[in-house]
């Protein structure tokens, strides 16, 4: 199939309107995107399939467009919108510093995929080693020898950062922990963490044990993305276990509006440090502070983020997967048109107030031919602002479309075949 002359659909605010060959309705979940300006960073977000995605888009805004955003007391730390993945703010993000027990986030995506593919179960019992339990630092305080579920261990790796816990994770998956922090690290290159390197599964001080804020936010997203049914434990504000109770130390949970997860880690080279999620309405943004000098900086550091985002900007699904976008001809096709739309949801983020201005743009070919797939890219969509491309997204069939009889493309405007009597016959 190739492209002709190509047909430009303009469209009014809020979606493509008052054109025939556009679904007129707008957005179900409204419309966003970002102000005009130069290009910014935007995240990297990972799917399910385990495959950095580059979430394309055209331009985003300079730091000079942002609104003023304050002192914030750590040396490293990124800001960023889940769904779109744009990086709000960032100081530092890509610099490799120790993570400290942020390093229980890969531990945990590692267990999460285990429990998908089967070859775990939270009902599982896993011995305790003498490693195990000989761990410093923070405790979930297991008993050597003792049988232990998986999911007891997940809660005291999450809710009480016990270094226990993880230790006997890693050891029932790889069998040592040292062999473990060869998977994390597998697992880090293929979400895209490139200034990631993992020593063991705890986040304890060792030589070239290092992340960034940045990669710590990818491994944040692929979490929420492809195991949100295990995203409720890091809003777990307690755990109990050996009839000892702890505390989440995340003090954020119940006193900022929002904030549902994630996970706090120090030592004392590493600083104070944190991955804080908060959603309100459909807008959700994650913080990564790196090094503060107290927790109480931290927390403050990471209210400031966390406000910032939602005071100045909001987010909205522009299009869902599988939403028509707009509607092509087909000649010599089953049938004589087809809806196109996007494979992924479509998200994208605006300064607050600005969503009035934005416009869309459907480029289709002039000609489409059957046979279509539902992979084939047969146009575009652009979301402009005052003009200006903010994102593209190729444009799918919703369904295939077959190649039709003779008496089909007929019908659709097709010349007859010259045995057209004799096959009727």
């Amino acid at each position: 199939m190739t492209m002709d002359r190509r047909r430009h659909v303009r469209g009014g605010p809020f979606g493509i309107v008052k054109n025939m060959d556009v679904f007129p309705e707008a957005p179900r979940d409204g419309f966003t995107a970002v102000p005009k300006g130069p290009p910014r960073a935007w995240l990297p977000i990972a799917r399910s399939i385990g495959v950095l995605l580059a979430f394309v888009v055209a331009s985003a805004a300079s730091a000079s467009d942002a609104p003023p955003l304050g002192r914030i007391e750590a040396p490293a730390f990124i800001l960023i919108d889940h769904g779109s993945g744009r990086v709000l703010a960032e100081r530092d993000a890509r610099a490799a510093r120790e993570p400290a027990s942020l390093t229980k986030l890969m531990t945990a995506y590692v267990v999460f995929e285990e429990l998908r593919k089967g070859t775990l179960k939270l009902t599982d019992e896993v011995r305790i080693s003498h490693q195990a339990w000989r761990a410093p630092g923070s405790q979930t305080f297991l008993r050597e020898r003792s049988l232990v579920p998986v999911s007891v261990l997940i809660q005291g790796m999450i809710v009480q950062s016990g270094n226990d816990a993880a230790i006997a994770l890693a050891e029932r998956i790889a069998g040592s922990e040292s062999a473990f922090a060869d998977t994390m690290n597998a697992t880090a290159k293929r979400l895209g963490m490139t200034s990631t390197h993992f020593a063991n599964a705890t986040g304890l001080p060792r030589a070239g044990h290092v992340s960034s804020a940045y990669d710590l936010a990818i491994l944040a997203n692929a979490i929420l993305n492809e195991y949100p049914e295990y995203y409720g434990w890091y809003s777990q504000r307690e755990f109990e276990w050996n009839d000892i109770k702890q505390w989440n130390r995340n003090h954020l949970l119940g006193h900022l509006d929002g904030v549902d997860g994630m996970k706090t880690g120090y030592t004392a080279r590493a600083g104070y440090c944190i991955v804080a999620s908060a959603k309100r309405a459909d807008m959700r943004v994650m913080g990564v502070v790196l090094g503060s000098k107290s927790a109480r900086e931290r927390i403050r550091a990471t209210r400031s983020l966390l406000t910032y985002a939602f005071d100045n900007y909001e987010t909205h699904r522009v299009y869902a997967a599988g939403e028509p976008v707009v509607r092509a001809d087909v000649a010599e096709g089953a049938r004589s048109s087809i809806a196109l739309g996007l494979t992924e949801d479509l998200y994208l983020t605006v300064r607050r107030g600005e969503s009035e201005r934005l416009r869309s743009t459907a480029e289709v070919p002039e000609h489409l031919s059957a046979p279509l797939t539902v992979t084939d890219a047969v146009g575009e969509v652009r979301i402009l602002l005052d003009g200006e491309t903010l994102a593209t997204r190729p444009l799918h069939p919703l369904a295939p479309v077959d190649r039709g009889r003779w008496w089909n493309r007929l019908m659709n405007g097709d010349a007859p075949p010259q045995n057209a009597v004799e096959n009727t016959q």
